[in-house]
């Protein structure tokens, strides 16, 4: 039985300028297949913050009712992205307001993130 949907809502690394992509591409493919391991389905949203996040998210966000959404760390850690990150809690909480909202520490254990806040959580936790 399928969990889910989760939406994760991240920075996409090939369009932030300045750093190598490749370590960041790699460790998101690492967390991909592990939602597909834990048999939750799952989509991603990756913005850039200077090319209209806004209108990517709302579009991810409409495009079906998600269980959680995880915001990235990408996202949530640089202090100059603060207002991006206010701005896609408030998307989450206006376009799925059914959804649990969620944070990872890497790309790599977004589902344990995730898994937090799905129906059928074996931690019995939902304190993040």
């Amino acid at each position: 039985m399928a969990l889910g949907p989760v939406l994760v809502i991240g920075l996409d690394p090939a369009r932030i300028p300045g750093w190598d992509p490749e370590p960041v591409v790699a460790a998101i493919a690492r967390g991909q297949a592990r939602f597909a391991e834990h048999g939750v389905e799952a989509d991603m949203c990756l913005v850039a913050p200077d090319d209209d996040p806004e209108t990517a998210i709302v579009e991810a966000l409409t495009r079906r009712d998600f269980a959680c959404v995880v915001v990235g760390g990408g996202i949530r850690k640089h202090e100059p992205l603060l207002p991006l990150f206010e701005r896609v809690v408030n998307l989450v909480r206006q376009h799925a307001p059914g959804a649990a909202i969620a944070f990872n520490s890497t790309p790599e254990d977004t589902v344990d993130a995730a898994l937090r806040w799905l129906p059928g959580d074996v931690s019995g936790r939902h304190d993040g």
